[in-house]
């Protein structure tokens, strides 16, 4: 336990606290979640907690802290221990698969400096600001395609499903040269890999009561990913081409080819994170427009607002929940001593509504300014395809809101069962287009 010394009925009830943020089925309930982290930040902005079946955590809920550890790779780790929250079982079992690391993928996310540069550096070029905006006619054409088919669905659609989830998919898989007939597969392992607990999109025949569940299911993601890019590299390797996949199966790392487990987990990062968060965060606005009438017609009439309300969109869905980090040396921070091989729950959702750093964060504005929020993270690991999926997001709406008159809600809006990546699966609209 902490140097704050919770004792008695006060650490039970931090514990069951916790407990709810470690359950992947809270996330679907966003108010219940918003209550929880609430009450963390205001009594216990830094804590170390022990839920059974589960190393200890320090629980980092506030926005300043969350920059602070996020900001120095050195002295909090990425790759030492799980970069996703693991049961002990769990940890044990992903070893065991590996042999010996705690992280069954070991894409960017995982990997360290001086590793995480060198790896990072292979893209880093191809998603400047600069060469992103070369892409800007493609996207936007594969943006109006899928306005265009958004408008074949009126009066109703799921937009989640037949627009979200779907039009950044393509775009990604696109760039790094992934044929369209492979699309659907890539989608439906994605929601396996980061909606493991979810019961609509998890991996068919999983026990969701196996606290190792996660890494069986990861474990057979990583077997498929390889099973379906292993030849893509070969072909790529013999006949390179203008993609992304050109790019990652000839780059080298130190005079050598990459890693096989961190090639393959190149590509899932890609494949995967590269649409699901952008994914979620275009189904997140098109609620947020179908619950506010008004806003939709001050976008029509301010266009100009469409980047604002685009940030805002990423600030409010918040889609990655959560990273782990732990501690390389003792560390100080709020009076309290995080200590060498600790590990730290980093929550970007709670940061992105700290009350110290977003004025009336509870309200979703699409004026907000500054709007610095940690959609993307923030440090060394900021997401390397920040830039990209701005572009995609600011240039679907500047296609859909001219031609949207109208949209409401036509049944509730479903989230994902999720603790690590957790955006809507269902938003089911009722809508006229032009």
């Amino acid at each position: 336990m902490s140097q704050a010394a919770y004792t008695g009925a006060d650490a039970s009830d931090l514990v069951e606290m916790v407990a709810t943020v470690f359950n992947p089925a809270s996330f679907a309930n966003r108010q219940q979640i918003d209550r929880v982290f609430t009450h963390l930040r205001r009594s216990h902005p830094l804590v170390q907690v022990e839920v059974p079946g589960y190393d200890s955590h320090w629980i980092v809920t506030k926005y300043a802290d969350v920059k602070e550890i996020t900001r120095q790779d050195d002295l909090f780790h990425s790759g030492d221990r799980p970069k996703i929250l693991h049961s002990q079982a769990g940890e044990a079992l992903a070893r065991e698969y590996t042999g010996g690391s705690p992280n069954i993928f070991q894409s960017l996310v995982q990997l360290d400096p001086p590793e995480h540069t060198a790896y990072r550096g292979v893209l880093q070029g191809q998603f400047m600001p600069g060469e992103i905006a070369k892409m800007k006619e493609q996207v936007s054409v594969t943006a109006g395609q899928f306005v265009d088919h958004m408008a074949t669905l009126a009066p109703e659609c799921d937009f989640a499903t037949d627009v979200a989830m779907n039009y950044p998919l393509q775009v990604v898989l696109d760039i790094v040269g992934v044929p369209r007939e492979h699309h659907p597969k890539m989608l439906e392992l994605t929601q396996w890999l980061f909606s493991y607990a979810d019961p609509d999109l998890k991996r068919p025949g999983s026990d969701l009561t196996d606290p190792a569940e996660i890494i069986k299911t990861w474990n057979i993601v990583f077997n498929e990913f390889r099973d379906f890019f292993l030849p893509l590299v070969a072909a790529r390797r013999a006949d390179p081409k203008a993609d992304v996949a050109t790019l990652i199966a000839n780059a080298e790392i130190g005079g050598a080819s990459m890693e096989e487990r961190k090639m393959i987990s190149y590509f899932t990062i890609l494949a995967t994170a590269g649409h699901d968060t952008t994914s979620a965060t275009t189904a997140t606005g098109m609620q947020v427009l179908a619950e506010n009438p008004d806003m939709l017609e001050r976008l029509k009439e301010t266009p100009d607002l469409i980047p604002s309300f685009v940030e805002e969109c990423i600030r409010w869905a918040s889609p990655v929940q959560h990273f782990i980090r732990s501690a390389t040396e003792d560390y100080s921070l709020r009076g309290q001593t995080i200590r060498k091989g600790d590990l730290l729950y980093i929550s970007y959702f709670s940061a992105n509504r700290d009350e110290e750093e977003f004025e009336d964060p509870f309200s979703f504005k699409i004026d907000r300014a500054p709007n610095r929020h940690l959609g993307f993270g923030f440090g060394g690991h900021v997401c390397l395809g920040q830039h990209l999926a701005r572009l995609e997001i600011r240039n679907f709406w500047q296609a859909l809101i001219p031609r949207l008159k109208r949209v409401q809600l036509a049944g509730p809006v479903k989230l994902t069962e999720s603790e690590f990546v957790c955006g809507p699966k269902s938003v089911p609209i009722r809508f006229e287009m032009a």
